[in-house]
């Protein structure tokens, strides 16, 4: 069964980007799509329809953004299977309950109303955090740099074996017949040194080779004798993560980061959250470009 890819809108400029981001996705990928829009109107008192009185003025206009959307997305991707939802429930639930069986869902950084205010939307923020799929959120202005087409920049840990973001960002290159961009950063520790300086050279030329090395057996893994057919650019570099991974995102049309799994809150009926980390919330905040948060312990393969 092909999981759809779920996009969740709300009438803003920043939805509409994301419903865009969305549709583009289905049809690079081949996957159906779902869109959908939640709101606790039946939770509120109001004003009711003249044509209607049984039925709350915000369901129907949220019926009408929903219908609107839906043929924006037909008329973006006219091969793309397209339904749509309106559920009458907290957007971050609906979201979350929907990632369950969605390969990848999509959302503004920022939604209506006060917290369009905010430089990264709650939605987004509680999303990308307790999603059982990858998120991807789109940011709500256009990027000052046109993105170079089929980009994808990701960043490479320092755990030994390709991580579900890495997979996720090399399908998503492969799909785009473009190029993965793996950032793998290093930083050598002040006042480090070494007791033999004529075997390792300098603390950081030694970091330095190590980063190397580190990245060319993990990508020897993530694609065997270039299997994908993508072309793999290396980017080792000195400095904070959060800042060279920015820099990367220039001119890419994804990045892509990981999260790993924590436990809920004691005493909160929550589901297990991602740990999202400073530069995964600084990525979510200033990235240029759309930014995909995978769980790693999200199967997901080529």
């Amino acid at each position: 069964m092909r999981l759809p890819v779920v996009v969740g809108v709300d009438g803003s400029e920043g939805s509409l980007r994301a419903l865009d981001w969305a549709a583009a996705e289905a049809a690079c990928m081949g996957l159906p799509m779902r869109v959908v829009h939640a709101s606790l109107w039946e939770h509120y008192e109001g004003t009711h329809a003249a044509s209607d009185p049984e039925r709350p003025t915000d369901e129907i206009l949220a019926e009408h953004l929903v219908s609107e959307a839906q043929e924006r997305a037909r008329r973006l991707g006219p091969e793309v299977d397209v339904e749509a939802d309106v559920l009458p429930e907290d957007p971050v639930a609906a979201l979350i309950a929907k990632s369950h069986e969605a390969a990848v869902v999509v959302v503004g950084s920022r939604g209506r109303g006060r917290i369009a205010e905010m430089l990264l939307g709650s939605v987004s923020l509680a999303l990308a955090n307790r999603s059982h799929c990858p998120v991807v959120v789109v940011p709500a202005r256009a990027p000052d740099t046109p993105p170079r087409p089929g980009r994808v920049v990701v960043g490479i840990s320092d755990a030994e074996e390709p991580t579900s973001a890495a997979f996720f960002a090399l399908a998503h290159a492969a799909a785009r017949h473009g190029e993965l961009v793996a950032v793998r950063t290093w930083r050598a520790p002040a006042h480090e040194v070494r007791s033999h300086p004529l075997l390792y050279g300098s603390p950081a030329a030694a970091h330095r080779q190590q980063a190397e090395e580190h990245l060319e057996a993990v990508l020897a893994k993530l694609d065997p004798n270039g299997a994908s057919g993508v072309v793999v650019q290396r980017s080792v570099v000195a400095g904070p993560t959060h800042q060279k991974l920015l820099e990367a995102a220039e001119g890419a049309e994804l990045l892509v980061v990981g999260a790993s799994r924590t436990g809920g809150r004691r005493g909160h009926h929550t589901p297990h959250a991602q740990h999202l980390g400073t530069v995964n919330h600084a990525m979510l905040h200033y990235a240029p470009c759309p930014v995909a948060v995978v769980p790693n312990a999200y199967p997901y393969r080529v």
